[in-house]
């Protein structure tokens, strides 16, 4: 008799702790989080499109001080004064009174607003790049939260499973018609069920907080009522023949490129022109005065920095090599891994359906008897693994549009930016 007192009161303890598990798990109050187009308009606000923006700013800025020409220098000097004998005082002094200006030759100007132009194409680039960028870092952002939300509905509905099968298990050990164990070990998969329901709450809870810094919400997101996961994306078309990342790198190497005219041409003598007039205060006269003056190249040919120009724009073209390679390389990976993951979105939905009906018909076969509570079991674990497993499907297939999108230069799901 001890040892049935016994099992009751370990069976009435997990009737609690059942109990107990049905109870925390209740709805919450949510705050929904716009949808993904409506985010996406708000895109040119984040922090990298917007450092992006003020950096092309910044470079068409230079391009018009490029285009100004050096100003002229005004110049007055005083000779043969304040000294001493007939010198002494200002009767006898010379006063030039001169202008001069760099002429700019050898189109030094015009190598110069090169630059400057070549250097606002590449910003103006990288301003796109960060803008398609940061719509991809959104919809990855996005759709993780979504599939984190799911999957703690998944949790939800797992424990609540457990649950029902527990206490169905509990019944039959109170019934005699299964030992003890059943019901501890019942006891032990809800307890599992509702840690990994508490996990999947934490890492929904993350997934909220990163979306919400992402998309610079002002308050916290806490659920997600536009699906993104459940889209599917276009057919994959003809890409362009160059990337985002590529263009920006054959903007770079075209800019290293109009560097080395511009050091060629400082290697040059920088002329300077200038007129003025001159005042002798002895005679009483004036008389025009006007020059040309030019360094002597004899030491410096700026040989230094006409290498390292070079240098760089072998540099640049090793880079727009590479990009090249990894462009064509990551389209086509791209593209493989839009079609498998569609392909594997289709078949998890089958195994999410296959596994529900296992499930029903074991739950009915236990309920009546004919099932043992193992094979019970194995159904759901193996129901619970396929609805997961259609979520990370949906998630792949989202990274893989992510992907392609940004190679293509556009928004996730052909989405405009």
């Amino acid at each position: 008799m001890p040892p049935l007192k016994s099992g009751r009161s370990r069976l009435a303890i997990g009737c609690a702790v059942v109990a107990m598990a049905t109870a925390v798990t209740g709805p919450a109050w949510a705050e929904p989080a716009p949808s993904f187009e409506a985010l996406l308009e708000r895109i040119g606000l984040t922090p990298t499109t917007v450092e992006a923006g003020a950096l092309l700013d910044a470079a068409e800025a230079r391009v018009r001080q490029a285009r100004v020409r050096p100003n002229p220098e005004l110049g007055l000097e005083a000779e043969n004064a304040f000294g001493t004998g007939r010198f002494s005082g200002y009767d006898n002094a010379e006063t030039t009174l001169s202008l001069s200006q760099d002429l700019e030759l050898w189109g030094r100007r015009g190598a110069r607003v090169e630059v400057a132009r070549a250097d606002a194409g590449t910003a103006g680039l990288r301003r796109d790049l960060a803008t398609v960028e940061a719509g991809a870092r959104l919809a990855l952002v996005y759709a993780e939260a979504e599939a984190a939300q799911r999957r703690f509905m998944l949790a939800e509905e797992a424990l609540t499973v457990t649950i029902a099968d527990t206490r169905a298990a509990l019944m039959l050990v109170e019934e005699g018609r299964e030992p003890l164990l059943r019901g501890i070990q019942g006891e032990s998969e809800a307890a599992a069920a509702r840690a990994t329901l508490d996990e999947a709450e934490a890492e929904r809870d993350a997934a909220f907080a990163r979306l919400t810094a992402v998309a610079m919400l002002p308050t916290l997101v806490t659920s997600i009522d536009v699906s993104l996961i459940d889209r599917v994306p276009a057919a994959a078309g003809v890409t362009p023949d160059a990337t985002p990342q590529v263009r920006v790198a054959e903007a770079e190497r075209a800019a290293a490129e109009s560097r080395i005219e511009v050091e060629r041409i400082r290697a040059r003598p920088d002329v300077r022109a200038s007129v003025g007039f001159r005042r002798y205060e002895a005679e009483d006269a004036t008389a025009l005065t006007f020059g040309l003056s030019m360094p002597l190249p004899l030491f410096d040919r700026n040989r230094g920095n006409i290498d390292a120009a070079q240098a760089d724009f072998r540099a640049a073209d090793a880079r727009l090599a590479g990009a090249r390679q990894e462009a064509e390389a990551d389209r086509n990976a791209a593209t493989a891994r839009l079609r498998a993951s569609a392909s594997r979105v289709s078949a998890t939905d089958a195994g999410v359906t296959a596994a529900e009906e296992a499930y029903r018909l074991s739950r009915i076969g236990f309920e009546a008897g004919r099932i043992s509570q193992l094979e019970l079991r194995s159904s759901r674990a193996a129901l619970i693994a396929a609805r997961n497993a259609a979520v990370d499907a949906r998630l792949a297939r989202v990274r893989a549009e992510i992907d392609l999108a940004r190679l293509q230069g556009r928004a996730p799901f052909g989405t405009s930016l």
